[in-house]
């Protein structure tokens, strides 16, 4: 119990860290990121946005920056996060990016998962049988695949499925043509245009769980505990699993909880690719058009994952080995 309270002490640290830089840092840029949008997007935005706008960094009011702090964060944990300088008058960022996290962790978070299950078991078994098969082919065509760029990929199964088959659609998450709701005629339509951006993702980011996992699990079954088990006569799918696989995964949990954290981030250059609405997707948008309320949101959402994911890892970590507890 003292273990969670003082790894759930060090996320309220951190996250409160993250929130105060988010706060500053646009305050730290060279002129007024207020100022400046408000010129780019002068006669584009709407009257509220702009007085969003000015009251979110103090301009045109007698608040002094420690009142504007608290404001912030009383704004941030209510969720009112301002509206778009770039949509339609009335947009909030907040609707925006809660349309946005259902695609993201329906694609790349389903995605992400499906590789670190597959690439562990895969590595597992590699490992176990060194020197077959498998476990010869694995090491170069791996290593391959895991420097291939995401986005040549993504165009390469465009030019191929898209283009010259027509066999899958590969713009936006569905036919516009088509009303969303519950029904098997839309989400067939959504899974059918997930095919192409889920496949890039899965064949460029297994190679990495594959290999990672197959080096710690050799290291792994040579060491001393690993031999006695052999030399009880116990099972070989126990040993490899409760013995090697159980201790092999523990440095692997870590890089999987950081992906699970950046999923919130979307796989910005697949979301562009294939015009995928996704929160990477809206990112690059706001970047773009100097969208300062959507790029704080956004900013931020994906801090507070990434932390919410480490903290979990750690915590998933101390319940398969108790020595972590004992240390910390």
């Amino acid at each position: 119990m003292r273990f969670v309270l003082r790894r759930l002490g060090f996320f309220l640290l951190t996250l409160w860290v993250a929130l105060t830089l988010n706060f500053v840092l646009p305050r730290l840029m060279p002129g007024n990121p207020a100022l400046a949008a408000i010129a780019n997007h002068k006669g584009v935005i709407s009257p509220q946005a702009l007085k969003a706008l000015e009251a979110q960094f103090g301009l045109n009011t007698h608040q002094n920056l420690v009142a504007q702090y608290f404001r912030y964060l009383g704004d941030t944990a209510t969720g009112n996060w301002g509206e778009s300088l770039t949509t339609q008058p009335g947009n909030s960022v907040a609707h925006m990016v809660l349309d946005a996290i259902p695609w993201t962790l329906g694609l790349v978070g389903v995605t992400t998962v499906l590789a670190f299950v597959l690439g562990t078991v895969i590595g597992i078994v590699g490992a176990w049988r060194r020197g077959g098969h498998l476990d010869s082919l694995m090491p170069p065509v791996f290593v391959i695949m895991t420097v291939i760029p995401y986005f040549w990929m993504g165009l390469i199964l465009i030019l191929i499925f898209g283009v010259k088959l027509h066999w899958l659609p590969y713009f936006f998450t569905y036919n516009i043509t088509l009303t969303p709701g519950l029904n098997w005629a839309f989400i067939s339509n959504v899974l059918e245009h997930a095919i192409l951006p889920a496949f890039t993702l899965l064949i460029t980011t297994i190679g990495t769980w594959i290999l990672t996992m197959r080096n710690t699990m050799i290291t792994t079954l040579a060491e001393d505990y690993v031999r006695m088990a052999r030399a009880k006569g116990l099972p070989g799918y126990r040993i490899m699993f409760d013995y090697a696989a159980r201790n092999a995964i523990l440095p692997n949990l870590t890089g999987f909880a950081m992906s699970l954290g950046f999923v919130v981030g979307g796989a910005i250059l697949i979301e562009e690719v294939f015009n995928y609405e996704g929160v990477g997707y809206l990112l690059l948008q706001a970047v773009n058009n100097d969208d300062y309320p959507l790029m704080q949101a956004l900013f931020l959402l994906i801090t507070v994952a990434v932390l919410l994911a480490i903290l979990l890892s750690d915590i998933a970590v101390a319940i398969l080995d108790p020595r972590t507890r004992a240390a910390s």
